[in-house]
């Protein structure tokens, strides 16, 4: 069992203002505070092109799918806050899993960086649902990696009016639910790792 599980945290979402970027601080916020070493990133400082293999024979996987794979290798257990577009998960998170799923060289297999680590999905949307469907599409897409997602997840709806101008939970129960599942991803990847 370690001590100190290193969680890598993110939003789906390139938009400076997302709900989603929001919720993954808080998030980071909660792993810390349950003793976990955290790295929260922008989605927005990994640009890249779409996944195309003739992109990948020609010049390789680009430089910051390399740098996300790194990330993802290097850390025990994922937060992944996921806006819901149409129904699914964004473009920009389905490219960034792709891209750093990639197996480099004969001695890596596709999806190593993710497989064997546990994930914790959340998300934030404007409307009714809260991202139900995102989650269950990012879960499904996780998984076909290798990572095992936590049962309790967090959607967080309406979401327009749920923080702060500082970036806090008006609520607090959605605050509550947040640190909760976070506490509970540090401790499985503590357990599992």
């Amino acid at each position: 069992m370690i001590e100190t599980p290193r969680i890598l945290v993110f939003a789906g979402s390139l938009r400076a203002g997302s709900y989603n970027k929001i919720v993954s601080r808080l998030a980071a916020r909660g792993a810390k505070q349950a003793g976990a070493e955290v790295t929260w990133i922008d989605l927005a400082d990994f640009p890249m092109p779409p996944m195309d293999l003739d992109i990948e024979a020609t010049t390789g996987i680009p430089e910051n799918g390399k740098r996300l794979k790194e990330l993802i290798a290097s850390h025990n257990a994922l937060i992944i806050s996921s806006p819901e577009h149409n129904a699914s998960i964004p473009a920009v998170l389905k490219n960034a899993i792709d891209w750093a799923s990639r197996a480099e060289g004969a001695n890596e297999g596709p999806g190593s960086a993710f497989r064997g680590k546990v994930v914790a999905l959340m998300s934030a949307t404007p409307g009714g649902y809260g991202g139900v469907r995102a989650v269950s599409h990012l879960r499904d897409v996780l998984g076909h990696v290798g990572m095992v997602s936590l049962p309790s997840h967090v959607h967080i709806s309406g979401a327009a009016n749920a923080f702060t101008p500082e970036g806090e939970f008006v609520d607090h129960k959605n605050r509550e639910r947040v640190e909760a599942v976070a506490h509970q991803l540090v401790e499985v990847a503590r357990r599992l790792n």
